[in-house]
């Protein structure tokens, strides 16, 4: 059951009842999983050179200029208040707020120039490859263009005893009041989005916290919410499930031999056997890291995603995504980087320090067990921030120009991709779209960016609209 204290918290834009209920009529889960099961045996996916993903999403906007693309020639309102650091790559320089990330570049390819026109809070460009402007709401549609994680498994590219996609610490928006555009199987049908975890937080040192400037840190495990009654499972009900683990821990057996589930039909049955099984279980089980793995990557919500994804990366999930959402008090919300002011305060105190942590935390563990060369893991924003400093601080908007790091599985290590302008507000080459960058994923799965599916009006388009895959990145 998803629990938060405080008031919902906003980014920049705001929140309707209209769009409430929009959200009311989109599946939280997806779990229409029967379908997804029969179609994952009738169709031959082609075996990917990628095989799992971690898409850390940075909901927001993060600064580009103050962490990857830093400009310290530039003048003050320009480069602001943070200087560079050396990183493991000769000639690469980055924040300095990011030490443990500096040492680790090697592994990784950095795109400086990611460049669209869709200006709002939700990572519908950064799953479907939509750069165009925002010509409607943000919120999820059953017309979306589907995500990435839904075209893998529409393709084939599934996990046979553990959930292929699943999305944490829940949806993007949650914070808000909002299902925000992306994660979803869109026009493919919900039986292609991703199984959301839930959450209940407490907050440390809550009085005089400030969310704009030094968030109360959420402390929390995500967790897979459980099935009550079978076979029919919709939003209302899920949302009030107690988690997997309180679920079917001592009771597994009891559901095993309920006369509901002996009249399921077989791939109902594999559904349920999938959410109940033992693998699904102890992949959300942190209790079972030791003591220095929960501490490096920290004991914080975002610190216990990050271990939670490379444990289903070990179980065999395909694609994971994070969103580095929280909601206290109103207001910002720890983790959410729509700096409109005091960016140089929030970024210092908090978003900076601890993305460290986590994100450093989950490359080093995923390379010392030997998964970095199959898994993918995706660092990046839905834009960037304003080259120009406000007076209060602050940095707008700015989808002209930001960062994508990719690290590990089939992509090039060590390299800086494309360049911005002495302020970091244009590309000078090698420009991304979104749709460039999701061409660039399909190809690293060993799909086809060209590949066809079938809108709801049956009218062919691409997988990833009108991208072409970054040949320069992939090894």
């Amino acid at each position: 059951m998803l629990r938060l204290l405080g008031r919902g918290s906003r980014l920049c834009d705001h929140l309707t009842r209209r769009e409430v209920l929009q959200a009311g009529a989109i599946s939280s889960l997806g779990l229409h999983l029967p379908g997804l099961l029969q179609a994952r045996d009738q169709a031959a996916g082609a075996e990917p050179s990628t095989k799992s993903i971690i898409l850390i999403n940075l909901i927001g906007g993060p600064s580009h200029i103050d962490m990857f693309d830093m400009k310290p020639s530039a003048p003050a309102e320009i480069r602001g208040e943070f200087k560079p650091i050396a990183t493991s790559v000769p000639g690469l320089h980055i924040c300095e707020h990011l030490p443990r990330t500096a040492q680790l570049m090697h592994h990784s390819t950095l795109i400086r120039t990611h460049s669209h026109l869709y200006n709002t809070h939700s990572p519908y460009n950064m799953l479907t490859g939509y750069s165009g402007p925002v010509i409607v709401n943000n919120v999820a549609k059953p017309t979306d263009h589907p995500s990435l994680g839904a075209v893998m498994q529409y393709a084939g590219l599934r996990s046979r005893d553990v959930p292929s996609y699943i999305w944490m610490p829940t949806h993007p928006g949650h914070s808000q009041g909002k299902y925000r555009a992306g994660p979803y199987g869109g026009f493919l049908g919900s039986q292609f989005d991703p199984m959301f975890t839930s959450y209940s937080p407490s907050f440390t040192e809550i009085e005089g916290r400030n969310s704009h400037i030094n968030p109360a840190v959420p402390v929390a495990s995500p967790t897979l919410s459980g099935l009550e009654t079978l076979p029919d499972i919709n939003l209302q009900r899920m949302t009030h499930r107690r988690s997997l683990l309180e679920k079917f821990d001592g009771s597994v057996s009891q559901f095993n031999s309920s006369a509901s589930v002996s009249n399921l039909s077989h791939y109902k049955q594999e559904a349920f056997q999938l959410l109940s099984s033992n693998k699904t279980r102890t992949a959300f089980d942190l209790s079972q890291e030791p003591p220095q793995v929960r501490d490096r990557y920290g004991r914080n919500l975002f610190g216990s995603c990050m271990l939670a994804a490379r444990r289903l990366v070990e179980a065999g999930t395909r694609f994971i995504g994070v969103t580095t959402e929280s909601q206290f008090n109103g207001g910002i919300g720890a983790g959410q980087w729509d700096t409109h002011s005091n960016n140089f305060k929030l970024l210092k105190n908090f978003n900076l320090p601890t993305l460290d942590q986590n994100y450093s935390a989950l490359i080093r563990d995923l390379d010392e067990r030997g998964l970095l060369d199959s898994t993918l893991v995706i660092l990046m924003g839905e834009m960037g921030r304003t080259p120009k400093v406000k007076p209060d601080g602050g940095r707008d908007h700015w989808t002209q120009c930001g960062f994508i790091v990719l690290t590990g599985g089939g992509v090039k290590r060590g390299m800086v991709h494309g360049q911005s302008d002495r302020q970091g507000a244009w590309p000078m080459d090698s420009p991304v779209s979104s749709a460039d960058y999701v061409a660039t994923i399909y190809q690293l799965l060993g799909l086809d960016p060209k590949m066809i599916i079938r809108d709801r009006s049956n009218n062919p388009v691409h997988i990833a609209l009108d991208g072409e895959p970054i040949r320069d990145v992939i090894a």
